[in-house]
């Protein structure tokens, strides 16, 4: 955020100092990024758990194509495979479910909740900085006239209309300042707050993924104990799957041309 000031009416003093200038972009722009940032971040939660749905689901859908494939029927040591995994990939899905209405409740809508709470703040903040914007002008305005008269000759007339100026300028010099101090005051501490809502819901979020990939781990546990051999090694796995790979590829069917 930048101010550009009217080239008509400036003073030729410095009614408000640079430090207090960049203070006050450097806030407001601050608030500006964490509307932006939070609305994006609760969009991207969205998808996140939209993705995460679709996942499991899919796992499911083919764990179960694969239960009504004709092969099974044929061999009932695939059969119990494929069960296994498609009760794998059910108990997945459930938990996933679990995870993701979780996160919803605790990340997503409070995000959502905050984001409106931005969107109620924002426009009375904005409303705020542009009544200050519109008080700095007239400060700057009713300060250029003060010089202009201290620059004259020191008449009677010119003295009354200083006297005058002065007058008009002081009660607009102390609205900007105190419209400048509120504001100064309050932005940084409605930023600093940001952490009583924040910090609650990444907690919740990543006890969730905690709790989810923990019985991942023991669920595809489960399943690498039901799968495996008794006695063998993942080499020797190797090699058998490589000798009925090579019994196909020698198979007229899949020689090459």
């Amino acid at each position: 955020m930048s101010w550009i000031p009217f080239k008509i009416g400036q003073p030729k003093k410095q009614i408000v100092p640079k430090t207090v200038e960049r203070d006050f972009e450097r806030e407001y722009g601050k608030l500006q990024q964490l509307e932006e940032q939070t609305r994006r971040l609760q969009k991207d939660m969205k998808k996140s758990t939209d993705a995460d749905l679709a996942m499991s689901k899919s796992a499911v859908k083919i764990s179960l194509d694969l239960l009504s494939n004709p092969l099974c029927e044929q061999d009932q040591d695939l059969l119990n495979m494929v069960t296994a995994l498609d009760t794998a990939m059910k108990r997945m899905d459930a938990f996933n479910q679990e995870k993701v209405n979780q996160i919803q409740k605790t990340v997503i809508e409070p995000l959502k909740n905050l984001s409106h709470r931005f969107g109620s703040v924002f426009p009375s903040l904005n409303m705020a900085v542009k009544r200050r914007e519109q008080a700095l002008q007239d400060y700057r305005r009713l300060q250029a006239k003060v010089e202009k008269y201290e620059e004259k000759e020191k008449t009677g007339p010119v003295l009354a209309k200083l006297h005058q100026a002065r007058e008009e300028l002081r009660p607009v010099r102390e609205d900007f300042e105190a419209k400048n101090r509120q504001l100064l005051e309050e932005m940084p501490r409605f930023y600093g707050s940001r952490l009583d809502y924040f910090q609650p819901s990444f907690e919740s979020l990543i006890r969730a993924q905690v709790v989810y990939y923990s019985e991942m781990h023991k669920i595809f546990g489960d399943l690498s104990h039901q799968l495996d051999q008794p006695g063998h090694s993942d080499e020797q796995r190797e090699r058998e799957n490589e000798a009925k790979l090579s019994e196909l590829r020698a198979l007229s069917i899949v020689a090459d041309d």
